[in-house]
């Protein structure tokens, strides 16, 4: 069964840090290119960042420079590591599977000002 369980959100001061991470099991990691999507409150889904099998990174220009994926193949994990956090990268942060598009369920991140 397709399984994308994340972790590390909380609650941290603006201009800390956080690591995400995603657990990947029941689907082809190795070969796969994966996500991080955001969803603020009242807002619509926002795409964050993506690596592909390769480790090519790409990222929103808002958090260019703040915050790194990365991905651990010999884990099956992908990770998101948010530096100089502000208060508008709130959100609940999602990782995805891009072939099969396959979610998580999330996990809340909060930035106090």
């Amino acid at each position: 069964q397709e399984q994308l369980v994340e972790s590390g959100g909380g609650l941290v001061q603006a201009g800390g840090s956080l690591t995400l991470s995603c657990a990947v099991s029941g689907i082809s990691f190795s070969f796969n290119t994966m996500g991080w999507d955001r969803q603020a409150p009242g807002k619509p889904r926002e795409w964050v960042a993506t690596i592909t099998s390769g480790g090519t990174t790409k990222y929103l220009e808002s958090v260019k420079g703040r915050f790194t994926i990365s991905r651990d193949n010999a884990k099956n994990t992908v990770y998101l590591q948010m530096n100089s956090l502000k208060p508008e990268d709130t959100a609940v942060y999602y990782c995805h599977s891009y072939w099969p598009n396959y979610w998580g369920q999330g996990t809340q991140v909060t930035v106090s000002s």
